[in-house]
């Protein structure tokens, strides 16, 4: 197959990757989907976020989703001979990934600033969980127990209770920033010939997130609430359930959206001069009221008419769907991806560029490329 190059920026370039789970291979599976080339580095028995599940045709459905376009390389690199190979590798290598246990890469001899000393070139990437300084330096560090420690999960859900993210937040906020400060430093290295390192941790990925939550804190004294699909500071805002069950998720902004909603939805213009409804202080201070009154409008419509009726009167408005409905969602992208059990049509890469399609490559077997690698890099 032949590849439009402006499509595929970062071809040529060689990733070398010590990655298990999600945070790590989150960010190189972005640099496969540019082009560049990843060797991932497996133990004999693979990754263990091969065995998360077995829901994407007997595959892991996480490592289906972020391990695609990449070569597999099964190594001990606590073994001399594949210790050296890696060496060989590295001296090659344009960015090099890691997201061992803290000190594990540096306690085998790839730790990152020996490594950057050795090959000036090569820009490092530690993965950590809460970074490599504090009493919590040496804490192992899963997606939840971020999200716990993080106060996430304290300011999600319903009010009865905190409430998991029902993905990997923490992975794919550290994820995602790993992968923008290794183009930055590859912009950098074009610049000035010479790599750096960078270091990322799950905590300080979701820390950034928690930044309004944070701020709100520490200038008025008090978290935001948990408020369940309702909206702590505006009215009405919320989910209503129509006759045929269906949850609406409504959004007023501002007065001007609320009387057209109470004119072309709840068929009531005057509404809005009705004591208790006038503006969105005192909606807000009415809630309960507010949101009884609307309700017994929605209850009355099926889904089909409450759209109907909210789009007649240009209200913000969305369906609260479950995992089937999104599958079935008119706008969700779709790209197939090959697999050692077949094609998977999974969820399309956020972006979308002008020059080209982008081809997603292949996810690999455990160990798939080993003899190719081994020869290919051999002393």
């Amino acid at each position: 197959m032949t590849h439009n190059n402006a499509a595929r920026p970062l071809e040529g370039l060689l990733v070398v990757t010590l990655e298990q789970a999600v945070a790590a291979p989150y960010c190189s599976s972005r640099l496969a989907d540019a082009g560049a080339r990843v060797i991932k580095l497996e133990r004999p028995e693979g990754d263990f976020a091969r065995g998360y599940d077995k829901a994407a045709k007997g595959l892991s459905s996480y490592f289906v989703w972020l391990n695609r376009g990449k070569e597999s390389l099964t190594i001990d690199i606590k073994d001399p001979a594949d210790a050296a190979l890696l060496h060989r590798m590295l001296a090659q290598a344009d960015v090099f990934i890691q997201n061992l246990a803290p000190g594990a890469a540096a306690r085998s001899g790839f730790g990152s600033e020996a490594l950057r000393a050795r090959y000036p070139r090569l820009i490092t990437v530690d993965i950590s969980g809460y970074g490599d300084e504090g009493e919590y330096a040496d804490m192992k560090a899963y997606d939840l127990l971020v999200q716990a420690e993080t106060g996430i999960a304290a300011i999600t859900g319903h009010p009865a209770g905190p409430g998991r993210i029902g993905v990997s937040a923490c992975d794919i906020a550290c994820g995602m920033a790993a992968h923008a400060g290794v183009l930055e430093a590859l912009i950098a290295r074009g610049i000035n010939g010479r790599g750096k390192g960078i270091k990322v941790s799950l905590f300080d990925g979701m820390a950034d997130w928690m930044n309004v939550p944070l701020l709100f804190f520490e200038g008025t004294g008090k978290a935001p609430e948990r408020m369940g699909l309702a909206h702590p500071s505006i009215s009405p805002y919320g989910a209503f359930a129509t006759k045929d069950g269906a949850l609406v998720l409504i959004s007023i902004q501002n007065e001007r959206e609320w009387a057209a909603f109470c004119a072309g939805f709840m068929l009531e213009p005057d509404l809005p001069h009705r004591q208790g409804f006038e503006t969105n202080v005192i909606r807000v201070g009415n809630r309960a009221e507010v949101d009884a009154h609307v309700a017994a409008v929605f209850v009355t419509l099926s889904r089909d008419e409450a759209a109907a009726r909210l789009r007649l009167s240009n209200t913000a408005y969305g369906f609260v769907n479950g995992v089937a409905e999104f599958a079935r969602h008119p706008a969700l992208r779709r790209q197939i991806v090959e697999t050692p059990n077949g094609p998977i049509a999974i969820a399309a890469p956020p972006q979308i560029f002008s020059d080209a399609p982008r081809v997603l490559g292949k996810v690999p077997a455990i160990g798939e490329h080993a003899a190719m690698i081994r020869e290919e890099f051999a002393a």
